[in-house]
């Protein structure tokens, strides 16, 4: 039986492409000269730290980073969770967004929901942080994609492991 898989994987070479960019374009921008204005990446963590001296500062460094990943990586702005303000020694401040990545129970769960109200006729399962979808016809299959495609906007999800 065909199936195939949705996942939601965070490729880091691009994402740490996307923040070298917004460093070299902080380094060379005039109004940032002689300012805290940086990007750092905690691979670990799994967050990106946004340090500016005014709240201002840190919005114009995201319109300096949203359009920056979304050139390496359409919808990867979406999976960026943005964290409190925080003041740190005088009058600086920093920002942390936390990178999401697979697919958490809740957004499988809604996507479960989503096929079975469309009542098609695959299966489906939660395997970790995919969700397995398999069904008897390949057309089948690509029509769960398209709704898919249509009705999750908010989040990006790859169709991967298309078996027949």
């Amino acid at each position: 039986m065909p199936s195939f898989d949705i996942s939601s994987e965070l490729d880091m070479v691009a994402l740490k492409n996307a923040i070298d960019a917004v460093d070299r374009v902080i380094n060379n921008r005039f109004d940032f000269k002689g300012t805290s204005a940086k990007v750092d990446l905690n691979e670990k963590d799994e967050t990106i730290t946004l340090h500016g001296d005014s709240n201002a500062q840190l919005d114009q460094i995201k319109d300096i980073l949203f359009p920056a990943l979304e050139k390496k990586e359409a919808d990867s702005s979406k999976r960026l969770e943005s964290g409190d303000i925080q003041k740190v020694s005088g009058n600086k401040v920093k920002m942390e967004m936390k990178i999401k990545a697979g697919i958490d129970q809740d957004l499988a769960k809604k996507i479960i929901k989503l096929i079975k109200d469309e009542k098609l006729k695959v299966q489906t399962a939660i395997q970790g942080d995919t969700v397995r979808v398999t069904g008897a016809k390949r057309d089948i299959l690509q029509e769960v994609i398209a709704l898919m495609r249509k009705s999750i906007t908010d989040f990006p999800l790859q169709y991967q492991n298309f078996r027949d």
